[in-house]
């Protein structure tokens, strides 16, 4: 029961990673707050989490997209939970086109919820972790954030994004007793990719490689007990991206007809 007390709080909570997340921090103790938009899955979800761990579970329907929806309704939960400790940035999705393929309205969707609603709902929290003088920020990001391939040009814009906007944050939080962290996994065995990856090229390319969404959520689960600044999944995909930001050039010759497989 390490997160016995705390409250966790979870977007995107109602698959994928998410949804492994929520079983995690509820298995160690922690109540948890389920937000996402599918309404059933949440509520089927939020019953089991208090059947099998005896925790409590709340849950909202929220599209984090719809940024003139969040203060309300983290200020409606916050009014029920009196406090949060955690809040993982999860909901997200990607598609992979090609710039010139890829629809403006995708783009900017793509945005909204990848980028201005993790910062929306991240505003929507500060207050009451700076007046509480505890938190902990967790922004599940990308490798693609890091290393940029084509056809994610525009998913990669975004999570690269979130990394400079929670590099900027965790200094701006110094002090104050909150502590930001960023999680970029390589490709995870969930749904993302029947939105992201249609023709299924690329999940064909990389199965062997994919994370369990089981295994991703056990190590944010960790990094909440013990904090760590950044959890880059997995090794030796991380060691691929520091050497690319080494000698992009390089690397971009080199490993061009990988990069590719999409």
């Amino acid at each position: 029961m390490k997160l016995k007390n705390k409250v966790v709080y979870i977007t995107g909570a109602s698959g994928g990673i998410g949804e492994a997340m929520a079983r995690k921090t509820a298995a160690a103790g922690a109540s948890v707050v389920l937000l996402a938009r599918r309404e059933e899955k949440l509520k089927t979800l939020a019953a089991e989490l208090r059947d099998t761990y005896g925790t409590e579970a709340l849950y909202s329907v929220l599209d984090v997209s719809d940024t003139g929806a969040i203060e309300p309704v983290f200020r409606e939960l916050l009014a029920k939970t009196g406090r949060i400790d955690v809040l993982i940035n999860n909901a997200g999705f990607g598609v992979f086109k090609t710039v010139e393929d890829s629809a403006l309205k995708e783009m900017e969707k793509m945005f909204k919820v990848n980028v201005f609603g993790l910062i929306g709902c991240t505003k929507a929290v500060l207050p009451a972790m700076r007046a509480q003088g505890s938190g902990h920020v967790i922004n599940i990001a990308s490798q693609a954030g890091k290393i940029a391939t084509p056809k994610s040009s525009l998913y990669s814009a975004t999570k690269h994004a979130v990394l400079g906007f929670s590099n900027s944050l965790r200094m701006e939080c110094k002090g104050t007793g909150i502590q930001v962290t960023t999680v970029n996994p390589g490709p995870i065995r969930t749904d993302f990719f029947d939105t992201a990856d249609e023709s299924g090229e690329y999940t064909k390319n990389v199965e062997r490689w994919m994370l369990t969404p089981e295994f991703v959520a056990e190590k944010v689960v960790q990094s909440i007990v013990h904090y760590k600044r950044e959890i880059n999944l997995p090794r030796w995909m991380n060691a691929g991206s520091t050497v690319y930001q080494l000698a992009p050039g390089l690397i971009e010759k080199l490993a061009g007809n990988a990069f590719n497989k999409k």
